[in-house]
């Protein structure tokens, strides 16, 4: 196979937290790989693929087809946050519709007008791969705590709605033959990108900063929420391994999770005593505040357990990483990357 015949995979928001570490794991491979960002993205190191980066405003539908063009597999992470910061904003902010939910129409319109037969991902003929990230928040505040993906869809939030109506443009697109349309719903993503140029602006690490700066760790309740969290290595391995097996799992969305969810209380003492070990220094405290008025959502107390076994059957995905491991390694990072002022 020469290097034009190899497949062409785009990814959409390659310098973001996630898009960063998924374009790392995709230079791995023998692929013809195109990294697109608003902000250029920095290239991997010492990569497989042949890597071509990219800057682009998204948001304009001839660039975003110039930046898909003659593409196999497009991995969509562009999601506009509250100035960069937050999806809580979403509710305020004009912009995150038409990025969140526009962007991925104008996707599915440019790949259905650009469409060719030949070589895609994973070597099989017909329309494009189009991964596309959703939130296992999709499913709102359900009867369950653990939830599988056959619940329905009740979104609470202004972002999760987005998420779900460019989610079903997705599904619809792939109904028509348009794309080969996946969605992997995320839980809490944590961890650190050493290629990013967006910070991991999650609880995870914004309690792992707090601690290396020896502030306080605050909750919004008794900490007995349980959150499943998942490392952002073994997330982008769920992305590569749905590029493997995009014909089987196109036209529906699927749930990643490690299965085993953690009372935030344990998580974040756990958190402190990383730092604590990191740093030498006692643990800083675990306390709960009231929240800022207006911050708090009917999801930030809903505990949420996620059953990912119906992809791990058809992928052989599962996660890698221990909790305590993925949390040394975050920290260890981010001290590296700032100094602490303790």
């Amino acid at each position: 196979m020469t290097a034009d015949d190899r497949p062409l995979v785009v990814v959409l928001g390659a310098s973001g937290f996630i898009g960063s570490a998924v374009t790392r794991e995709l230079a791995k491979r023998p692929v013809r790989l195109r990294a697109v960002a608003r902000r250029p993205p920095r290239p991997p190191s010492a990569p497989v693929a042949d890597v071509e980066s990219r800057s682009a405003d998204l948001t304009v539908k001839d660039r975003l087809a110039e930046a898909v063009r003659d593409a196999d597999a497009v991995v969509h992470l562009v999601a506009a946050l509250s100035g960069g910061k937050s999806w809580r904003g979403a509710d305020d902010d004009p912009e995150s519709e038409r990025v969140n939910v526009g962007l991925v129409r104008d996707l599915v319109d440019v790949l259905a007008d650009g469409s060719r037969a030949g070589s895609r991902a994973g070597g099989t003929a017909g329309p494009p791969a189009v991964l596309f990230a959703g939130t296992t928040a999709q499913a709102g505040t359900t009867e369950r705590i653990r939830i599988d993906g056959t619940e329905p869809d009740l979104p609470e939030t202004a972002y999760d709605r987005q998420k779900l109506r460019a989610e079903e443009v997705v599904k619809k697109a792939t109904a028509e033959g348009a794309v080969r349309g996946i969605s992997l719903r995320l839980p809490t993503v944590f961890g650190h990108g050493a290629d990013s140029t967006a910070a991991d602006r999650g609880v995870v690490s914004a309690m792992a900063r707090r601690a290396l700066e020896g502030r306080p760790l605050t909750m919004w309740n008794d900490g007995s929420v349980l959150r499943d969290l998942l490392y952002v290595d073994d997330v982008v391995r769920a992305f590569a391994a749905a590029l493997d097996n995009a014909e089987p799992l196109a036209g529906r969305h699927w749930l990643l999770g490690t299965g085993a969810a953690r009372r935030l209380g344990d998580v974040f003492a756990l958190i402190a005593e990383v730092v604590s070990a990191h740093t030498g220094l006692p643990p800083v405290p675990v306390t709960v505040v009231e929240p800022p008025a207006g911050a708090a959502r009917s999801t930030d107390f809903h505990s949420v357990e996620v059953d990912s076994s119906a992809f791990r059957r058809v992928t052989g995905w599962r996660p890698e990483v221990p909790l305590r491991e993925a949390l040394t390694r975050t920290v260890a990072a981010l001290a590296s990357s700032s100094v602490p002022t303790r």
